[in-house]
């Protein structure tokens, strides 16, 4: 077997006869303390994310004029989450730039000091009772800033944890990261249903929907202000050799010398963002309106799910690491097609039940949203040192606009098929999203962060 192509041969400094070396001395701590904050910074920003969908959910009624339909009030619903991630990808040009410019560390303070700050004032909005229908339009408009805020953050956070990262173990660590996705999803739903077993949530009056919902909003406040600490005192910006020559304007550079590099990324994530919302938002609905589940049997249901997704993250980094990112992807999209989506389906035609729900539960969570087990790490070595973040960030937040409005595409298949079965078609179509994306686009595992000569097809 011939030997591999010059710019794909390993850094001469990154490898000896032994095999790979790990971080030691100093960079060993640096390492530590760079996965530990991209861990942590993913975690906060993930359990951000969700609390309109978990948190809210039994609570809306206060921020939502009585007598409004169930259509409307779904749509509102939506809405309320689509906002934050339409601000994620403007928060991702904005602070990308700052962060390829001006450094990783100083950037990620800020947008975590943004959040944590419009967290806090979402946790103490008034209800419709009072102002109306400005209830509604400030948590639409705090969430789609918090948004901005959250695009930054993972923006700087992740990549800098990568860089520091060595070459051989960055699928687990990736995976270590993103695994606080569905860890997060399930940290609130424990919260969210001790809170309605503790609490009235029947009506607009009960302790749950009055203030109840405020709890999770400001443990998000804390974690965000304990996160800004951390990354104060503890992490530091990567390595001089990972950042490479500094441009003025990454973000046109990104759009101008790396389309290719965008597109593809922009496809598989895509298919990403489809399934996450499929799953996180949509599957629990079904799950009270069609299986008639009661509110805390669905939340049971939705942390039994995230919290197997959990568990197969890391296995799904080890893997990636061991086959291949890009081989990774086109099987993950298949079983997206297959097992994900008819297991959403046989689920949906069961008949009920908590006990289908919590079995066929754990095959949708863990062959829905598994595509971000390896996703830092890949993300991150498509794009060369001067763009990283800007090209992470703006990938991973520009596929979010389109799979936000999942409730839309759902409209569109009444009276064709049933509201219930609908998903599966938009599961369906993210899986095979997600396998193109990985077939179009090239082998990474072995990208070296310090040698720009090793990522290849940029152009």
């Amino acid at each position: 077997m011939s030997a591999p192509p010059p710019a794909m041969q390993p850094h001469p400094a990154a490898e000896d006869e032994t095999g790979p070396r790990p971080p030691h001395g100093p960079d060993a701590a640096k390492t530590r303390a760079a996965v530990r904050g991209g861990t942590l910074a993913y975690f906060v920003d993930q359990y951000d994310i969700y609390l309109p969908i978990i948190v809210l959910a039994p609570a809306m009624i206060y921020f939502q004029s009585a007598g409004l339909s169930a259509s409307t009030t779904a749509l509102l619903s939506s809405l309320v989450f689509a906002s934050t991630l339409i601000g994620r990808p403007l928060g991702a040009v904005v602070f990308g730039h700052f962060a390829d410019t001006v450094g990783r560390k100083h950037t990620t303070l800020v947008a975590v000091g943004g959040f944590g700050v419009t967290t806090l004032l979402i946790a103490c909005l008034p209800g419709h009772e009072t102002i109306g229908t400005w209830s509604i339009g400030l948590l639409v408009a705090l969430r789609f800033v918090d948004g901005i805020f959250l695009g930054g953050e993972y923006t700087t956070a992740v990549p800098l944890a990568m860089e520091w990262s060595p070459r051989h173990k960055r699928g687990l660590y990736a995976s270590l990261i993103t695994a606080t996705s569905p860890l997060a999803y399930v940290v609130i739903a424990a919260i969210t249903l001790l809170m309605l077993q503790l609490m009235d949530s029947g009506n607009l009056h009960g302790a749950y929907v009055q203030w109840g919902w405020r709890v999770p909003f400001l443990i998000g406040a804390v974690l965000a202000a304990l996160l800004f600490r951390y990354y104060l005192t503890q992490v530091h910006e990567p390595p001089p050799e990972t950042t490479g020559q500094r441009h003025k304007l990454p973000f046109l550079r990104l759009l101008v010398k790396y389309p290719r590099a965008l597109g593809q990324v922009f496809v598989l994530m895509t298919g990403t963002w489809l399934a996450t919302n499929v799953e996180t938002a949509v599957t629990p609905a079904q799950l009270k309106s069609h299986l008639q589940l009661t509110s805390q049997q669905v939340t049971l249901a939705m942390l039994v799910m995230n919290g197997c997704a959990t568990v197969a993250f890391p296995l799904f980094g080890l893997l990636s690491q061991r086959i291949g990112r890009r081989r990774f992807y086109i099987g993950y999209g298949a079983a997206v097609v297959v097992i994900g989506t008819g297991s959403y389906t046989l689920l949906m035609t069961s008949g009920g039940g908590l006990g289908a729900a919590l079995g066929w539960g754990v095959l949708i969570g863990v062959f829905t949203i598994g595509t971000f087990g390896p996703i830092a790490a890949y993300l991150t070595e498509r794009f060369p040192s001067s763009v990283r973040s800007t090209g992470y960030g703006v990938g991973y937040s520009l596929a979010l606009i389109a799979p936000a409005f999942y409730q839309f595409y759902l409209q569109q298949f009444d009276g064709v098929m049933p509201a219930h079965l609908a998903p599966a078609v938009l599961l369906a179509l993210a899986g095979v999203l997600i396998g193109v994306g990985g077939f179009i686009g090239p082998e990474t595992k072995d990208v070296d962060m310090a040698d720009d000569r090793t990522i290849p097809a940029l152009s």
